[in-house]
């Protein structure tokens, strides 16, 4: 699958390396293995469930580096890191897998589901998804729900990635940035709706953006403030948007206490 024709230029420079990277990756693990693979799992968390209720949740990001700020934390053990973020209260724990633009791996997702299934916390796998097999990938390296980007897709693939994440009883949570993303969302059933804060045309990062779009979310949906998450106040200010969620990432794992930082946001 191609990246949308409106997708921003970073977002078509990764999907081009991702394409390639996946060429080799079938010819060594089958599509068919992966759907072996993912038969043997337990059945999916529920990432819905974990990010209603009282009080706003935070999905605590497992993230290396990025291709705008560079090296944030090299000595990741994820497995390790994501126990201490269930201990510092995530509701749920987000791996980027991408390898070439942010360090990380399929393998991080494997130790992280493994370390966070035992304590009842979901695994979503954070990648530039746009073929099946990384969706038949994600269930079978343990995760609970898997990353669509609107910006990236069209319409009908992004109804199809979430309708075969669905068959394996995984969720998505759909990305959208603007109000027309939004529509997409919104017309493709999407139940867990992420409003990216950070724009990936400029890479420029607003929490206007959450408020702005989060009051147009139908009632009944899960909403997710996600980039430009650092304090308390930023919290403060998506939750009083219309967020139930937020997605931190550079914050957390760029601190010397990950568990107090994450504490810290949550008091």
């Amino acid at each position: 699958m191609a990246p949308a024709a409106g997708a921003p230029d970073i977002l078509r420079r990764i999907v081009a390396d991702k394409a390639a990277e996946l060429e080799g990756l079938k010819e060594r693990v089958p599509e068919a293995e992966l759907i072996e693979m993912a038969g043997s799992r337990p059945m999916p968390l529920n990432l819905a469930g974990a990010l209603t209720g009282g009080g706003m949740r935070v999905i605590a990001e497992i993230k290396r580096r990025s291709p705008t700020r560079g090296l944030i934390r090299g000595d990741i053990d994820a497995a390790e890191l994501a126990g201490r973020y269930v201990d510092g209260g995530a509701a749920a724990v987000s791996v980027l897998t991408n390898a070439q633009h942010f360090g990380g791996s399929i393998e991080d997702l494997a130790a992280v589901a493994g370390a966070c299934r035992p304590k009842r916390v979901p695994v979503l796998r954070k990648e530039f998804i746009f073929d099946p097999y990384q969706v038949r990938e994600a269930r079978a390296h343990g995760a609970d729900a898997v990353l669509l980007i609107v910006s990236m897709l069209e319409p009908a693939e992004l109804s199809a990635l979430r309708d075969l994440a669905q068959s394996m009883w995984m969720q998505a949570l759909i990305e959208v940035h603007d109000e027309a993303e939004l529509a997409v969302a919104l017309e493709a059933g999407a139940e867990i709706i992420g409003i990216n804060n950070r724009d990936l045309r400029t890479f420029e990062t607003d929490l206007a953006t959450t408020e702005r779009l989060a009051p147009m979310v139908p009632a009944g949906r899960i909403v997710v403030a996600e980039s430009g998450i650092h304090t308390r106040g930023d919290l403060d200010r998506v939750r009083a948007a219309g967020a139930h969620a937020a997605l931190v990432g550079e914050s957390l794992a760029a601190s010397d206490d990950p568990v107090r930082a994450l504490r810290e946001l949550l008091a």
